[in-house]
């Protein structure tokens, strides 16, 4: 397994990941545990369970991973994240979204607190060493970030520290008051590799040849990669004043026509910060050929929308989408094993495929 998916931490001598990685149906089952499930994911926002009680079943990675989770607001006012299958005999225990003081499973009427401590359990009063801390509901570490919610399932670094990371630039937007647009988001399904559609975004290497309308916007001699422990960065910048972040004094890009932060957060989630707000895309696999991405979109200044680098951003999601679906049939070919990267402009690929090989080793 080292062999076949080390990369060289030069980038003037690495290679890409193998084209058996994208391929091969067992390595797509391998990264359930490798790596999806020691990392991070996007849930959605505070505004799931607004009130207290609320509770809010999901599916992490639906059609993949298929992890059910609810997310409780407890009357302590904590939000909660708890694995939503019973401990008695895995049936699922929050259907709907809605209130409830208590969670309670329809099955056999196992009771848990709203925080996922088993309360009670008819017809078990002769059950010796009972209740155990596995009769608990399992918790998930959960972070929030503004309005939004981000839970591991049993990740190997900590999400604060990409937090931190993202504010270092970002830090001066009042996330909290990002409003969710839901006539902006959406979803895709593309028929390539989930990690192909990484590949693509983690480099402006192909702006001018695949994205004309944008490359009139961004200024490509001197877009900028940044390489982080778990995440990276990608600025784009303006060759004019309009349509650009207004920088605080202090700000490390004060004074330059930053018109967008392009971040991405391993394995699978991308935060792009325009003038006008955020949009989120969450790469979602489903199979070795099929990937679903959503967008979600937070507004802070709708004056801005439609503009910069933030504009026609459907436009640029279609001419991604039709490039990396070529990628996909291309390397299906016998003839293709690996290519190499490009020093200048494929920093974010080599960064993505050495985390990548760390997780599978």
């Amino acid at each position: 397994m080292k062999d076949k998916y080390k990369i060289d931490p030069d980038i003037t001598k690495a290679e890409t990941l193998p084209s058996f990685f994208y391929k091969d149906p067992a390595v797509f089952e391998l990264l359930k545990k490798k790596i999806f499930l020691k990392s991070w994911q996007w849930v959605g926002d505070d505004n799931l369970v607004k009130e207290t009680n609320s509770v809010y079943p999901l599916l992490i990675l639906e059609d993949y991973l298929n992890e059910p989770i609810v997310l409780s607001k407890a009357k302590d006012g904590s939000i909660n994240c708890m694995t939503n299958v019973c401990t008695h005999r895995g049936n699922i225990l929050v259907i709907e979204p809605g209130k409830a003081k208590k969670i309670t499973c329809m099955y056999h009427g196992r009771r848990f607190d709203d925080m996922g401590k088993f309360e009670y359990m008819p017809e078990f009063s002769k059950a010796k060493n009972f209740p155990r801390p596995c009769d608990d509901l399992h918790t998930f570490p959960l972070v929030k970030w503004g309005k939004l919610l981000f839970a591991g399932l049993n990740p190997t670094f900590d999400f604060q520290k990409v937090i931190n990371k993202i504010n270092e630039r970002v830090g001066f937007l009042p996330i909290d008051e990002f409003l969710p647009d839901s006539s902006l988001s959406k979803d895709f399904t593309i028929n390539a590799h989930w990690a192909l559609y990484c590949d693509n975004y983690l480099e402006g290497f192909h702006i001018p040849f695949v994205h004309k309308d944008l490359n009139e916007v961004l200024d490509y001699d001197v877009y900028k990669t940044e390489i982080y422990d778990h995440c990276n960065l990608q600025i784009g910048y303006s060759e004019d004043d309009s349509d650009v972040f207004n920088l605080p004094e202090g700000h490390i890009d004060f004074g330059k026509n930053v018109a967008a932060y392009y971040y991405w957060v391993f394995p699978n989630m991308m935060f792009n910060f325009y003038p006008w707000g955020l949009s989120i895309n969450i790469v979602k696999p489903i199979s070795d050929s099929l990937t679903k991405i959503s967008f979600r979109s937070y507004v802070l200044d709708e004056s801005k929308l439609n503009r910069g680098a933030g504009n026609q951003l459907q436009k640029v999601e279609e001419e991604d989408e039709f490039v990396v679906e070529n990628v996909h049939n291309g390397l299906r070919s016998s003839f293709y094993k690996a290519g190499r990267f490009s020093p200048t402009k494929e920093q974010g690929v080599h960064h993505f495929h050495r985390l990548i090989s760390e997780f599978l080793n």
